[in-house]
């Protein structure tokens, strides 16, 4: 057999045992199986992030107190790793180099920036007129787009921060902006509305402005949340208070739903040794599941950029 059909062959294969097709295949180890990743309780009903890094710690936040954000190791188990400013309370997590994650504070008007290696805290952008900032999204050049609702009037926008740290804001008059997220070739921003249950996609141009606001998908109940893409393009939607995440593919089709066993489902990432392994944040279970999917995530393809750029 040549050896390129050969590594096609067992690609078809590791997909199938990936996707459940193996017959008799141990549980864990099929795709879209939800199972425990870290014990319950242990982070505040506002347990949100998270984000992976080079060594595949996860990072999530408000561990046993808000304000917090806590380093899980790849066995689940839990630490504390900084805690934020008095008046902060962080929400969404992105990386944005190999040792550095921007943190939305959500209470007092930030994007945080940490240094995982120095661990500390800075603030990369202030603004004033936001609402509360609620979730990020990164491009490879720094650009940072943050989601920004009002919950109590179910409305939101959203805001472009450069790399300096200035702020615009970009979009106004939507619904309750939650989940955000950028595709592959950069050349789209996704935004979802979580008392609407819309997801909306935009035109991204390399400046951080957006144009040709489009419906993607339209759910019929539940919440929306946190999302991500994988290295295709297919959108993760987190659905709380639904217990699921939604895959979308970038023509908007739902191509799997993924049970989880708590409800609230806040948000997701994706990490291991392949970028395959899914975590995401339940709100009402205090805690992190996880599951395994068949094709690596974008924020896990962006991470192995920055460690291949890295100074050796």
């Amino acid at each position: 057999m040549k050896k390129q059909s050969y590594f096609w062959s067992i690609a078809a294969a590791a997909f199938c045992i990936c996707a459940g097709f193996g017959g008799s295949l141990t549980e864990p180890q099929k795709c879209f199986v939800a199972k425990d990743f870290s014990p319950e309780h242990e982070f505040t009903t506002n347990c949100e992030g998270p984000s992976v890094d080079a060594d595949g710690n996860v990072y999530a936040v408000n561990y046993a107190n808000d304000g917090t954000i806590a380093q899980i190791d790849k066995k689940g188990k839990s630490s504390f790793f900084v805690t934020l400013p008095k008046g902060s309370t962080g929400n969404g997590i992105r990386f944005g180099a190999m040792n550095t994650f921007y943190v939305a504070d959500f209470t007092a008007h930030n994007v945080l920036k940490v240094d995982i290696t120095t661990r500390k805290v800075t603030i990369h952008a202030h603004q004033a007129g936001m609402n509360q900032p609620n979730d990020l999204a990164i491009t490879t050049t720094g650009h940072i787009f943050c989601s920004d609702p009002n919950w109590k009037t179910s409305t939101g926008q959203v805001w472009h921060v450069a790399p300096d740290g200035t702020t615009t804001k970009i979009a106004t008059d939507m619904g309750t902006t939650n989940g955000i997220e950028v595709s592959p070739d950069e050349k789209t921003l996704y935004v979802n509305e979580s008392a609407q249950r819309n997801v909306w996609a935009f035109d991204l141009m390399a400046d951080g402005q957006i144009a040709n606001k489009r419906l993607l998908h339209k759910f019929e109940d539940g919440g929306l949340d946190g999302m991500r893409c994988d290295a295709n393009g297919n959108l993760y939607v987190t659905r709380w208070g639904k217990g699921e995440v939604a895959v979308l593919s970038p023509a908007g089709q739902v191509l799997h739903t993924v049970a989880t066993k708590g409800k609230n489902v806040s948000n997701i990432c994706f990490g291991g040794k392949k970028g395959k392994t899914c975590y995401v944040t339940l709100q009402d279970r205090g805690c992190l599941e996880t599951f395994e999917t068949d094709t690596p995530g974008r924020e896990w393809a962006m991470m192995q950029g920055f460690v291949a750029s890295a100074p050796h």
